[in-house]
C-alpha cells in the first residue's frame, strides 16, 4: 500500500496518475497548502522541504519508506514495478532527461508565470514578460521534440510523459489567458490530447478530491 500526501496542484496530479498507470493500490491525504498544512509536523517529518507531493511505500523491503519530490517518487515507483521507465539504453536517458527538463524547467517557470501574471496582488510586467517567454521557450522545445517523436522519451509512454502533462495544460491555460496570439503548438496540443484521454490521466486528474 502507499501512501500518497498531495493537493490540486500541477506537481500533485502526477503521482496520482503514475499510481492508477501502474495499478497499485494506494491511500490519498489531502495536504491543502492553502491552509499551511504542508508545514504540520508529521508532514515534515515525510517531506522535509514541506511541499507536496510525498509518498510512503508502506510495502518496501526494509519497512516503511518516504519519498519525496515528484521526480524522485515518479523514478522510485517506476523501477519498483519496472514499468514506464526503460531499465538501460536510450530509451532511459531520454525518459530520464525530459522528466528533469520538466522537473527543472517547466514547472518552476510555468509556476512563475501563472503567479505573476495571474495571483501576484499586482501583476509586474517585468515578470510577466520575463517568465512568459521562457515558458514559450520551453514550450518550443518541447514542440520540436514532439515533432520528431510520439512521447517525450520517443515511441513509448513513460515518467516523462506522466511528468509534464498537468504542467503542459497549465502552462498553455495561462498564455492563453495573458496572450491573445496564442502559441499554435500542434505537436504538443496533440500530444495533450493523446496523453489526456487515457483512463489512469483522467482518474490521477481527480485526485485528491476535495
Amino acid at each position: 500500500m502507499i501512501d500518497l500526501y498531495t493537493w490540486t496542484t500541477p506537481n500533485g496530479r502526477k503521482i496520482p496518475i503514475m499510481l492508477e498507470e501502474l495499478g497499485l493500490a494506494y491511500r490519498v491525504h489531502p495536504v491543502d497548502i492553502g491552509q499551511n498544512q504542508q508545514f504540520a509536523p508529521d508532514f515534515l517529518a515525510i517531506s522535509p522541504n514541506n511541499k507536496i507531493p510525498a509518498i510512503v511505500d508502506q510495502d518496501a523491503p526494509g519497512g516503511p519508506q518516504p519519498v519525496f519530490e515528484s521526480g524522485a517518487i515518479l523514478v522510485y515507483l517506476a523501477e519498483k514495478t519496472g514499468r514506464l521507465l526503460a531499465a538501460s539504453g536510450p530509451a532511459r536517458v531520454a525518459a530520464l532527461e525530459w522528466t528533469f527538463w520538466q522537473v527543472g524547467g517547466l514547472g518552476p517557470m510555468a509556476g512563475q508565470l501563472n503567479y505573476f501574471a495571474l495571483r501576484a496582488p499586482e501583476p509586474l510586467e517585468l515578470a510577466v514578460d520575463r517568465f512568459g517567454d521562457e515558458v514559450r521557450r520551453l514550450l518550443g522545445v518541447m514542440e520540436g521534440r514532439l515533432e520528431k517523436v510520439p512521447y517525450l522519451a520517443g515511441e513509448a509512454y513513460s515518467i516523462a510523459d506522466i511528468a509534464s502533462y498537468a504542467w503542459t495544460a497549465a502552462a498553455l491555460e495561462t498564455l492563453e489567458k495573458i496572450q491573445p496570439d496564442r502559441p499554435p503548438l500542434p505537436a504538443v496540443r496533440g500530444w495533450l490530447k493523446t496523453v489526456g484521454e487515457r483512463p489512469a490521466v483522467v482518474r490521477g486528474m481527480a485526485v485528491p478530491k476535495v
